[in-house]
């Protein structure tokens, strides 16, 4: 089976809630120097939550049980992020933000007549290049950090403020502090992590009834939905397959050693008086195709994979996947969009029988995958996706508290 060339790593810092009960977060914001901080702006990543810090730089949300990133953000200092965890009592914190001595200007004096090119890029690989995508525009890209490193080929972008991305596909404006992204040119890998929150844009009532339409549609088959139809055991209910995808020797590649001796034997030959010619190529020719050829292929089992002998629970709030290999997962109540499917080496090869549903890889990196109940996942670094759920980004997002219509 055909692997495709582009590979991609999410990784979205998100939380999981567990029970309906909820309790108070409260804390005081303040300057290193102890002065309070009033207006603040306190965020909760991944959600559509958020408040400021009153005159006296005291802030409170009402958060249910779960693991959670709070991002605190405030013109002339650094934003700041700490991670909580809600259990059965309201907490309270203290954070300091430190003054931040670099301004905007002084950031993009220095001119690089690459930076657009990289830019674009960056807005294809974090923004995506879907028909949402095309509705999607970044609205302050002067704070983008860009840097490319020539020896390692790797292109690295980074915000110390929220860039501002305004989504008219989904209704939604996107405030997202950009921790680190990553694209390395030669392995094809996207890596990025931050802190986004989300806000609903304003609209006609046909507006906000299709949003919520298109919501819908990007939250379903999405790696999101994924996860927390498996929390609740409901993963084949709701239309998702799994098959492994094994990876064995390829057969028709023979051994490092044997190619490395036929190349040299038919590379040069030497003549008597010392002479050295090139000797048969064709022969060569052959070689080095077969040292070209992938050392190992992937083979498809196509016994449906129980979710239940994957899925474990670790605690009252998460719960974790555990597999070897790679995870062949087919969504079966919706198919390819066609913009998808035109793309040369992005979708993931199918047995014929399979009609054009769906599919996503998630290729084992750390073994086991933490997952809460609302999708988010504790530790992403540990699988990289490919096939459908590398190809939607941030446009296709929803955010972690979203609900489908019904639930």
């Amino acid at each position: 089976m055909k692997r495709i060339l582009s590979i991609f790593l999410f990784f979205h810092i998100s939380t999981g809630v567990l029970a309906q009960q909820s309790f108070i977060l409260s804390g005081t914001i303040k300057d290193k120097q102890g002065h309070v901080l009033p207006g603040a702006g306190v965020y909760v990543s991944g959600y559509k939550i958020a408040t400021s810090t009153n005159d006296a730089g005291i802030f409170s949300l009402s958060l249910k049980p779960g693991n959670y990133d709070i991002l605190v953000q405030m013109i002339g200092y650094k934003a700041i992020n700490k991670n909580i965890v809600i259990t059965d009592k309201n907490l309270n914190i203290q954070l300091n933000l430190e003054e931040n001595s670099v301004q905007l200007n002084e950031v993009t004096i220095t001119a690089d007549p690459n930076r657009q090119g990289y830019i674009r890029l960056f807005t294809d690989y974090f923004i995506g290049t879907t028909p949402n995508a095309a509705q999607c525009k970044i609205l302050n890209p002067e704070i983008l950090y860009v840097d490319y490193d020539k020896e390692e080929q790797t292109l690295k972008v980074k915000t110390t403020d929220f860039l501002i991305i305004e989504n008219k596909a989904l209704g939604y404006r996107i405030k997202y502090l950009v921790n680190n992204f990553e694209y390395n040119y030669k392995t094809r890998i996207i890596y990025y992590e931050g802190y986004p929150y989300y806000e609903d844009l304003k609209g006609s009532a046909g507006k906000i009834k299709k949003w919520a339409e298109k919501r819908l549609t990007a939250y379903q088959g999405s790696a999101q939905h994924f996860f927390t139809s498996l929390y609740h055991g409901k993963a084949t209910e709701e239309g998702f397959l799994m098959h492994k995808l094994r990876k064995v020797p390829n057969p028709a590649r023979p051994s490092d050693s044997l190619i490395s001796v036929n190349l040299k034997k038919y590379s040069i030959a030497t003549l008597k008086d010392g002479a050295r010619i090139n000797l048969d190529n064709d022969s060569l020719n052959y070689w080095a195709k077969k040292k070209r050829l992938p050392k190992s292929i992937s083979v498809l089992s196509r016994e449906i994979v129980a979710p239940d002998t994957l899925v474990h629970k670790q605690n009252e709030v998460l719960k974790y996947l555990n597999f070897s290999d790679v995870l062949y997962v087919i969504y079966t109540k919706e198919r390819e969009d066609q913009a998808y499917a035109n793309l040369l080496n992005v979708s993931i090869s199918r047995p014929l029988d399979i009609p054009d549903y769906q599919i996503s890889l998630i290729n084992a990196v750390e073994m086991p995958v933490y997952f809460y109940q609302n999708g988010g996942v504790y530790n992403p670094k540990s699988m990289i996706f490919e096939g459908y759920w590398a190809w939607e980004k941030i446009a296709d997002s929803v955010p972690m508290d979203y609900l489908p219509p019904g639930k």
